[in-house]
């Protein structure tokens, strides 16, 4: 069974036009298990119940941005393995940098196309 068969995947933007786009690759790579949220804190009670391998998270949402879901995530044993793709238009060093300290695995800087998110989730996961 192929990896995309497999692969469960929690898409978390507060934009709905952003979710769609992502959700619509997603679906054309042949992944089907895809899950969405419209902001960290929903994410984070969606994944306590239906844990997923790889969360793609938006940096810029009210409330809770990006980085700071990938540290609630990092910071709970159940969800600290998960694989995690920041995408953000302000791809600048700072985000970048504390990203990594806090365990991002990748990301992705928008615009981006399908084929651009491909390989940003093959190098987390593997050839899907």
């Amino acid at each position: 069974m192929a990896l995309r068969d497999q692969i469960r995947i929690m898409v978390v933007d507060d934009m709905s036009t952003s979710r769609g786009l992502i959700t619509q690759a997603l679906d054309s790579f042949g992944i089907r298990q895809v899950g969405t949220a419209t902001d960290g804190p929903g994410a984070l009670q969606i994944l306590e119940k239906t844990p997923v391998h790889l969360v793609i998270s938006d940096y810029n949402m009210p409330g809770m941005d990006g980085l700071q879901l990938l540290h609630a995530l990092r910071s709970n044993a159940r969800t600290k393995g998960l694989g995690f793709i920041l995408i953000t238009g302000r791809a600048d060093r700072e985000i970048i940098e504390t990203g990594k300290r806090l365990g991002m695995n990748n990301f992705l800087k928008k615009p981006f196309t399908p084929q651009d998110l491909r390989g940003c989730i093959e190098q987390v996961v593997g050839r899907l």
